[in-house]
This record gives C-alpha cells, sequence and structure tokens, in this order.
C-alpha cells in the first residue's frame, strides 16, 4: 500500500534518513564497489571470474534494490525528492568530491591505462585482470581497458535505467524510451561487436563496430585502416560501409525528419543513455542562462566543422595509394565535399533562412567560407597540403574532443555542469541532428500558455539547458536545435502544459504567437495549427 503523501510542495521535501532498507543495500553496493578498489591497487583475487561476478553483481543489487527501497513505497508521479538538499545533486562538498574521482577515472582510463593493470606485452594484472575472464568468454580476448569500460558503462546504464523506470512508472513514453536505451547499448554497443571479434579467423576478419554509431560521433570510421578492415572482410565487411554511408545520408535525415533528434539522442546513443540514467541525478544543474546557449551554439558547431575537415582531411591523404580499393580520385572526392556543403548551404539559405537567427546566419557564411577556402587553397597550392594536415588533424580531434570533452569532462563533470555537458557543448551528431530538427523536421514540444503556472519544473529539470518555461508562458511551440526530446519537462508539469508531438513541419515554429486560455480565437487558432 503507497504512504500518504500529504505535502504538495513541487519544490520537493529535504531528504529524510535513509530506512532499513535503503542501508541495506547500500552495503551491499558498497561490497561489490570495494572489490573493484580492491582490484584497481593489485590485489589478486584467485578466482576472477567468481570475484567478478560478486563484484557487479553487488553493485547491481545494491543499486537496483535502493531504488525499490526509495521509490517502492511511493505514489506515481513528480518525484523531485530534495534535490537541491543534497550535497551530491546541488554542487556541494560530496558533489565536487564524486566530479573529482570521475575525471581522475577517466584521465587513467584514456592517458595512462597503464596504472589499472593494461598490459600489452603479457597478461593484464590489476582492474583490467578481474575482467578477463568475461571478456575471454565473449570475444576469446584478454580484457582492455576499453572493454573494461564499455562493462562498467553498459552495467551502469542498465541499473540506473531500472531505477529511472522505477521513478518515472507512471509515464509509458519515459519506460519505452529508457528500456530502448538499454537494449541498445546492451546488444548493439557491447555483445554484438564482441561476438563478431570472436567469429574472426583466418577467413574472415570482420571489424570491431557499434552498430548504432553513426558519423560523425565514430570519426574514426572513414581513416584508411576502417576501411581496410570493412573491405577485407568481404561480403559482410562491404555491407557495414554502404550501411555507414546511407546512415549518415539518407536514414538519420529520415528519422529526424519523422521524430526529431530524440530517436537517437534519447532512444539509442550510448552517450545519452548514460546522461539520462546515471546522470538523472545532475540534470537539473545544466546551466540555463543565455550566454551559456551563445557559447554552446558556436562551440559545438566549431566541432561539427572540425570534424568534418579532419575525416576530409582523412579520407583524402590516402585515396590514389591503392586504385584497386580506392576508385575515387582526391580531386573528385574534394570536388563532390564542396558540392554538397554548397547545396546543404544554398538549401538553408535560401528557404530556410528566416528560421535561423542573425548569428547563426553568419556563422554558417564564415563556416562555408572557411571549408571552401581550404578546399580551393588546395587546388592552388598542391595535393600536400591536406596529407600534411590529415595526422595533426586526426590526433588534435581525438584528444580534444574524442578524450578530453566526451570522457573526461562529458561524464566526469556530470555533478558540476550536469549530465548533458557533451551533448550541449561537444558532440557532433548531436549538432548535426540538431540543424536537421530546427530546420525540416516534424517534431515539436506544444505548449498550452493558457494553463502554466510558471513553477518552473520544466525548465529546472531541462538537461539542455532550455528555458522551457518562457515557451510556456506564452504558448509557444518549442523547436529547439538542442532538445533532445527526452520528454521530462512534460512529465514534472504539473498542469500538463507540454506534450511532445509529430506532427507537419509547418506552423512548428511560432515565435509571434501568444497563446493565452482568453484569446476569442483559441479553438480556431488550435485547429488550423
Amino acid at each position: 500500500m503507497s504512504r500518504v503523501q500529504y505535502n504538495m510542495s513541487l519544490a520537493g521535501q529535504p531528504p529524510q534518513a535513509l530506512s532499513m532498507w535503503q542501508k541495506f543495500f547500500v552495503f551491499i553496493g558498497l561490497v561489490g564497489l570495494s572489490i573493484l578498489l580492491l582490484a584497481t591497487f593489485n590485489v589478486n583475487f584467485p578466482n576472477k571470474g567468481l570475484w567478478l561476478f560478486l563484484s557487479l553483481g553487488g553493485i547491481s543489487v545494491g543499486t537496483i534494490g535502493f531504488s525499490w527501497a526509495l521509490y517502492g513505497d511511493k505514489q506515481a508521479g513528480i518525484k523531485n525528492d530534495g534535490v537541491w538538499f543534497k550535497s551530491i545533486s546541488s554542487k556541494g562538498i560530496l558533489g565536487w568530491v564524486l566530479g573529482v574521482f570521475l575525471t581522475l577515472f577517466y584521465v587513467v582510463l584514456y592517458f595512462y591505462p597503464q596504472y589499472i593493470g593494461l598490459n600489452s606485452e603479457g597478461e593484464n594484472t590489476g582492474l583490467v585482470a578481474l575482467f578477463d575472464p568475461l571478456s575471454k568468454m565473449l570475444s576469446g580476448n584478454p580484457a582492455s581497458q576499453w572493454f573494461m569500460y564499455g562493462t562498467l558503462y553498459t552495467i551502469s546504464i542498465l541499473i540506473f535505467g531500472i531505477k529511472f523506470i522505477w521513478k518515472y512508472r507512471h509515464s509509458r513514453y519515459e519506460i519505452i524510451r529508457t528500456s530502448s536505451v538499454m537494449f541498445f547499448q546492451t546488444a548493439f554497443a557491447f555483445i554484438i561487436p564482441e561476438f563478431m571479434a570472436r567469429l574472426n579467423g583466418d577467413s574472415l576478419q570482420l571489424p570491431y563496430y557499434d552498430l548504432k554509431n553513426v558519423w560523425p560521433l565514430n570519426y574514426y570510421n572513414f581513416e584508411q585502416y576502417r576501411i581496410d578492415g570493412f573491405l577485407n572482410s568481404g561480403t559482410i565487411g562491404f555491407v557495414l560501409l554502404i550501411f555507414g554511408i546511407i546512415s549518415i545520408f539518407i536514414i538519420t535525415p529520415i528519422l529526424t525528419y519523422k521524430y526529431g533528434k530524440r530517436w537517437y539522442c534519447s532512444w539509442v546513443c550510448g552517450c545519452g543513455g548514460l546522461a539520462e540514467t546515471a546522470g538523472d541525478p545532475f540534470r537539473q544543474l545544466s546551466d540555463k542562462s543565455q550566454m551559456a546557449w551563445k557559447v554552446e551554439r558556436w562551440v559545438v558547431h566549431s566541432v561539427v566543422v572540425f570534424v568534418t575537415l579532419m575525416t576530409t582531411a582523412v579520407i583524402y591523404s590516402y585515396l590514389d595509394y591503392d586504385a584497386s580499393k580506392y576508385w575515387l580520385s582526391k580531386d573528385v572526392f574534394l570536388g563532390l565535399v564542396a558540392l554538397l556543403l554548397t547545396l546543404v548551404f544554398g538549401w538553408a539559405m535560401l528557404y530556410r533562412r528566416e528560421e535561423l537567427q542573425k548569428d547563426a546566419q553568419y556563422g554558417a557564411i564564415g563556416y562555408f567560407v572557411i571549408i571552401l577556402g581550404l578546399v580551393g587553397i588546395h587546388y592552388m597550392f598542391g595535393s600536400q597540403l591536406f596529407i600534411f594536415q590529415a595526422e595533426t588533424l586526426r590526433t588534435t580531434y581525438g584528444f580534444l574532443i574524442g578524450s578530453v570533452f566526451s570522457g573526461v569532462i562529458g561524464v566526469g563533470f556530470y555533478p558540476i555542469f550536469g549530465s548533458r555537458a557533451w551533448c550541449r557543448f561537444g558532440c557532433p551528431m548531436a549538432a548535426i541532428l540538431g540543424f536537421q530538427q530546427r530546420l525540416f523536421s516534424k517534431f515539436r514540444i506544444s505548449t498550452n500558455g493558457g494553463q502554466c503556472i510558471s513553477c518552473g519544473n520544466c525548465s529546472t529539470y531541462c538537461e539542455m539547458g532550455i528555458d522551457v518555461r518562457a515557451y510556456a508562458q506564452k504558448g509557444q511551440n518549442i523547436v529547439r536545435s538542442s532538445c533532445v526530446g527526452c520528454g521530462i519537462c512534460a512529465e514534472v508539469c504539473p498542469r500538463g502544459v507540454l506534450k511532445l508531438e509529430n506532427d507537419t513541419p509547418k506552423g512548428r515554429i511560432n515565435p509571434k504567437d501568444v497563446l493565452l486560455g482568453n484569446d476569442v480565437d483559441l479553438m480556431n487558432y488550435v485547429n488550423n495549427k
């Protein structure tokens, strides 16, 4: 039987003392975590498979059990649970301690894996060695730091996904969306690539491939070693290569047109999956200021330009080296890149210019001139320009964006900047899908301004830093490039003001309309939308 809650405060209450069951499950989780910590300090466990099972099992049982004890006796509905009163979720001392710990973990993972036991010349030790039995069972190979991380990453999404479902069990949309993220991370990002590696032998060499990753998120997919791996894998490899290309130019635009960028960022992507599940307690920490919004737009689109230049340079650098494999010449490739960018730029400026603000128009023109200018310089000064830049661009992007931004800052700073800092400021995939969502998608969040009481819940819990309340107060449809369609703003609204919709692109953006409950032609206006 659910406990009656008499207090109707929307802000939540100060956290209460842990119950007996909560303390018990915290203890179980800490026991599991302690095994990982002991392995990190080179404690040699005799039966590593058993101890790994006990560790991951303890963490899983502790987290899921704690979630049950926390939400099981509460009524379904809005649950803010005093996040602003808790040190760990309000930038308090515990939040900073957790942030520092996560950041140090990512620094070691990316740059100093030998300190957690990785040994490329012999047997692993320490923490990485604890995962050897599981890695050998799945792929037949010893564990790497990335397999260890992938296992912990997947376990985190699964157990915190269950916690998230418990919390939002009143919402069918949140349950289905979270279940989708859990499935794609477990199957497509973790298990299937490991099985593909296990199938490799003398007659078959499949590339290790996360099937749900799309360029530019997997910026390395068009490097020479990857292309060679696809082509050397026969029909299967060729199909995977074609699938990767089709995903960029056909699949993602169609799905974004129909459903908005939420089909990927909130339903499929592993980065978004971790942010939505393990990062849920920190979603309210995202910066809602206008300055943060301006910085976000320039930084994330600069990353897109960076990865476009880098990919162009990388592909250019190995074309013509083996005409039997790469039939496309360097000059033709650069011409096609210039043509594609010109078509996209021309379409946006001619047919969607009114939907872009002035700074966005100036930025698009500036980036377009820069990219085409570099292509033109190549034709003027010879073919060596991109060859010398390719390795520099690739190394710089891999270090700054692929490592520091997506890992060290993107996840390590959850307790400081909120759970979607990487998605807001650094993810090129989110930027490209956001461009498509803004200009030609059917997705929008419609609002009923006459019902808004300006409580601010929607803005507070928007992990992308959107001031949702400002739209709701005026009855404006919310069509933002950064919106990932998580739907939490609608779930925490006590008045049902917000609704996620897929309708026709016509009439999505109405910046001059103000829809109030006392409008004379309210119903005619709504019916004509």
